[in-house]
């Protein structure tokens, strides 16, 4: 028989406490901040808090460079043809004051009327839509929901929101009134301004600044002439579809079809609900017409126009539109939706002509032959502007990077080689 043996408790003495000698020197770790750095934190800061005071000069000012970006291929267009810039610059606003006018003048009266109707035929319309869902038992709850709803706000409120929003389109309209005058400020001036903003950058600088505004330029023109197309289409459109179909109210409609087109991809949607509301009086037959020949369009717009339209001025595919749209609608509203599309491509040309390396990409043929270009240029900038001053300067780099592009736009030849 085996007897079972039990380890004896065996107690260990504690080690002894180890104590730094004399010799050992204990590591202090001090964070300083330097004057300098201290100067740019408090100018940032500064500089932040000013920006959010002075916001609407700020938007004010971004909606005149969208106004130069728009105007400026067209007054350089009149140039290249031998017509004064002042004079090109004077045609130009004079045209678009007279097509701005003819605008509000033909369909703003008509618009107010019919909104109006529409507002006031919105029990009707409310009355027949929740019938109609009613046939249906997955529906019926909305239908209920539809014949309960009741508007609690009383005359004075009403008035007071009234007032609100007429003193808020009033603001907007002398912000854009005060725009559309900067613009003009700054295409007269447009060489002074343009070599203040090159002699405060170093000279090493100036060709790729000079593309870049270029670039810019590119960019906002192209965007604002798309909108300004797409939202034509699509109010024509809309106008002629309703009127062919007999829907009442079709300037009302279309007109607010064309300013919702100003959001790509999703305005074109939120267009389509009153349209068939609207529609519903005149049968299920209508309805649908207008359902699938919108919904048509905007496959067409969506396939064909807004890529010709803009043309590759953008760049942007449409997985970044969406996330851009969403992003600036959360961000600053309607006006951030509107700005985050050219805002986006901005972002992805500086990053390109900037020449900043991300971290998940290497280096190409590509991007070392177009650096060495980019050193080339700037020698010969350097060697063509020494003891210019800052203004003749900038002009001698937009018509260098002008050329450059032009080049690199050329086709291919063969002969070449």
């Amino acid at each position: 028989m085996k007897r079972e043996i039990q380890p004896s408790a065996v107690s260990v003495p504690p080690l002894p406490e180890r104590r730094p000698s004399a010799d050992e020197k204990t590591r202090v770790v001090r964070f300083e901040i330097s004057p300098a750095t201290m100067i740019q934190l408090v100018l940032v800061v500064a500089c932040t808090w000013l920006l959010i005071q002075l916001w609407p000069v700020f938007l004010v000012l971004v909606v005149a460079f969208l106004i130069v970006g728009t105007m400026s291929p067209v007054v350089s267009w009149m140039e290249a043809r031998h017509v004064k810039r002042g004079l090109g610059i004077a045609i130009v606003f004079t045209l678009l004051f007279v097509v701005a006018t003819l605008v509000v003048t033909l369909t703003i009266p008509s618009f107010v009327m019919q909104a109006s109707a529409l507002v006031e035929q919105e029990p009707a319309f409310r009355a027949r839509l929740s019938e109609y869902l009613a046939h249906s038992n997955l529906t019926a709850p909305f239908a209920d929901w539809l014949r309960n709803v009741k508007y609690g706000a009383s005359g004075s409120a009403i008035s007071a929101t009234a007032l609100a929003f007429s003193m808020r389109v009033f603001a907007i309209a002398a912000y854009g009134t005060t725009a559309v005058f900067l613009a003009l400020y700054i295409m007269i001036d447009r060489d002074r301004l343009r070599g203040g903003l090159f002699a405060a950058v170093p000279r090493s600088h100036h060709i790729r600044l000079a593309r870049v505004m270029m670039n810019l330029e590119t960019i906002v023109g192209a965007y604002i002439r798309g909108q300004l197309i797409t939202c034509l289409f699509i109010a024509v459109f809309s106008f002629v579809l309703l009127v062919a179909c007999g829907v009442p109210n079709a300037m009302a409609l279309a007109v607010f079809a064309g300013v919702a087109d100003l959001l790509p991809y999703i305005g074109g949607i939120f267009a389509l609900g009153p349209m068939v509301l609207v529609a519903l009086p005149r049968g299920p037959v209508v309805v649908a017409v207008v359902l699938l020949m919108m919904l048509a369009y905007e496959e067409f717009e969506s396939r064909v126009l807004v890529p010709r339209v803009y043309g590759r001025a953008l760049r942007l595919p449409s997985s970044v539109v969406l996330f851009a749209l969403l992003a600036g609608g959360m961000l600053m509203g309607i006006l951030g939706a509107l700005l985050a599309l050219p805002v986006a491509a901005t972002v992805m040309m500086l990053i390109e002509e900037l020449r900043v390396e991300l971290p998940g990409q290497q280096e190409q043929v590509g991007d070392v032959e177009q650096r060495v270009g980019d050193e080339r240029a700037e020698e010969e900038y350097a060697r063509r502007t020494e003891g210019v001053p800052a203004e003749q300067a900038a002009a001698i780099a937009v018509e260098m990077s002008d050329d450059r592009r032009k080049e690199e736009s050329r086709p291919f030849d063969a002969a070449d080689v």
